[in-house]
């Protein structure tokens, strides 16, 4: 269903895993290391679109979104994110590196009972990765991260919607639970790079850093991008 990564000039880098399962801190650690080397990075994050954000925003304030618009609404999110940050800068050749990317919308949608192949069918317009991590940690070592971590948790996040349970941390432990299972299922058929979350921080970054140069060596930084990456050397 996807579609080939290798015929634009650039690199799409992401990484997936459950709340507080460490992904965005690698992520960061990998820009900054990547920036140090000379190479153009762009950045993006899931659910950043300004266009849908507004909507967003008010249908969850308003907790009218069933798992079907819930679905909906994120797959709008990262098309215009899509169309209007990844594509533009894999084309100018770029190493684009994504904190989320489509298979999170599987797992959240699949954990709400909404059919896998419908989701996938929605997001078949994606190109595939040149290379996705999976952060994989235990159940409890993530929930617990996140309830240390947050003053309060929000409505969708816990999965209040599926009225999992009435006290909202019962309810996230399930939800998170549920979304847990649908990554573990797709590691093997999406052929995700799985790391190991319990590991030290600079453990799991020194085997990112290995895969990630093993895919960048083919990769040639466009003459019009030298001068941005060498503005970011450090």
């Amino acid at each position: 269903m996807f579609n080939d990564c290798k015929k634009y000039k650039g690199k799409l880098f992401i990484v997936e895993g459950c709340d507080g399962s460490g992904k965005s801190t690698q992520l960061y650690l990998l820009k900054r290391y990547l920036e140090d080397k000379g190479y153009p990075v762009y950045y993006t994050e899931w659910n950043s679109s300004e266009v849908v954000k507004k909507a967003t925003k008010t249908a969850k304030k308003k907790n009218l979104l069933t798992p079907t618009t819930f679905c909906l609404i994120h797959a709008s999110d990262f098309a215009d994110r899509y169309e209007k940050q990844i594509l533009p800068h894999l084309r100018a050749g770029y190493i684009v590196l994504a904190d989320r990317y489509i298979y999170t919308a599987w797992a959240r949608d699949v954990a709400r009972g909404v059919d896998l192949e419908w989701v996938k069918t929605i997001y078949n317009f994606a190109i595939k990765p040149t290379a996705a991590f999976y952060f994989k940690a235990p159940l409890e070592i993530s929930i617990s991260r996140i309830l240390n971590g947050r003053a309060q948790l929000k409505f969708y996040e816990a999965g209040m919607d599926l009225k999992l349970s009435n006290d909202i941390e019962e309810s996230f432990k399930i939800f998170q639970g549920l979304v847990k299972k649908q990554y573990d299922l797709m590691s093997k058929k999406e052929e995700l790079i799985v790391i190991d979350a319990t590991l030290k921080i600079e453990s799991q970054q020194k085997i990112m850093r290995e895969y990630v140069d093993e895919f960048l060596k083919d990769y040639k930084i466009p003459d019009y991008l030298r001068i941005i990456s060498e503005d970011n050397v450090i």
